[in-house]
């Protein structure tokens, strides 16, 4: 630690206000914020943190803290991190992000996390002055280093959206293609339910509403096939699955009723009609029969034509990916930066 510097304890140098229920004071009109763990909640009319406050969850999201530049009301699951007067409140918040809560969690189920064992954590503290100066080099860095995240993150969107409207484009109907139904073109039939006992172990893969949900020591399809998540969150989803695979009563296999579609080429079709939007509300989301008996699909009547099509797609969809991964790397390379950033600061190097 840098010479000068001391270590403190938490409590020491700032107040743990606990979260209340906000329904005596939430109102559509307030003036102050209402936060939870994960962020805003709505408004109310009395606050309990005051301006420059740190939230950390409770409950739930334990490892986010949002730093917050105005007076606001926390619910009972987020703690409120107030400093006194001897610590910058945005130091405070840089030191939240660079410690991990993680380490002190108490919940099993759902993370959560304990007042005492908070006031407890070892916090190093510089001068005022040096804090400050700590301050200024960390948010012109993160400013950085955000706007480079913000741009990745905008460039791995748009090549997710560069193959969708190539998806699109090629599968417009064209002169001579054949346009009808998805009752009239194809059938979908569910599969066959398994105990939870019977996907613990075993070779081939099982898939439900959301794709591979364990492994079966049977199975009911063979070969190239395609399926559809039946229920769940998921549920419309489409897949080209190969092989010796178990699915549920919580997926479709698509048949073929004229036997005129190239397999891949009838994945991108149903991909590009994007099932998911047909479900229905429930306990949770399910696509059936008679909700997608409507969908329009179209066909070239060429097998060549819609294998062309497909190797076209297929050959975006690689280059795509590979954006995409690198994006990613960018993005994940941005947070590294961040914790090296405050590693140094707290450790007396910045």
């Amino acid at each position: 630690m840098k010479q000068g510097w001391e270590i403190k304890k938490l409590g020491e140098v700032c107040d743990i206000i606990n979260g209340k229920n906000q329904k005596s004071v939430e109102c559509t009109d307030g003036d102050y914020p209402i936060y939870g763990s994960g962020g805003i909640m709505g408004y109310a009319s009395h606050f309990l943190c005051n301006a420059g406050t740190t939230i950390i969850g409770r409950k739930g999201t334990i490892n986010k803290p949002i730093y917050v530049e105005e007076p606001f009301w926390n619910v009972d699951t987020a703690f409120g991190l107030q400093p006194k007067n001897t610590l910058n409140s945005k130091l405070l918040h840089y030191f939240c992000l660079y410690f991990d809560f993680l380490k002190l969690n108490k919940g099993t189920t759902i993370p959560s996390l304990v007042k005492a064992d908070l006031l407890q954590i070892d916090i190093p503290i510089p001068s005022l002055a040096e804090q400050e100066r700590i301050v200024e080099v960390l948010d012109r860095e993160f400013e950085r280093i955000d706007a480079m995240k913000a741009n990745a993150e905008h460039n791995l969107q748009h090549a997710k959206d560069l193959f969708q409207a190539a998806l699109h484009q090629e599968l417009q109907p064209k002169e001579g293609w054949y346009i009808s139904t998805l009752q009239e073109m194809l059938k979908l039939t569910s599969g066959d339910n398994l105990t939870a006992k019977s996907i613990i172990n075993g070779d081939y893969p099982v898939y439900g509403g959301n794709g591979i949900m364990g492994y079966h020591n049977q199975y009911n399809l063979d070969g190239i096939n395609v399926i559809v998540g039946r229920v769940g969150a998921l549920c419309g989803n489409v897949r080209l699955v190969e092989g010796k695979i178990w699915y549920t009563d919580n997926a479709f296999l698509v048949h073929d009723k004229k036997n005129i579609f190239y397999l891949p080429f009838l994945t991108y079709e149903l991909q590009n009609a994007n099932l998911r939007q047909y479900a229905t509300q429930a306990a949770q989301p399910v696509v059936s029969n008679a909700s997608m008996k409507d969908v329009v699909l179209a066909v070239p009547p060429s097998i060549k034509e819609q294998e062309g099509i497909v190797a076209r797609l297929e050959e975006l969809n690689e280059r795509c990916k590979a954006l995409e991964e690198n994006y990613k790397k960018t993005i994940a390379l941005c947070d590294d930066m961040k914790q090296a950033l405050l590693r140094k600061a707290f450790n007396g190097e910045l």
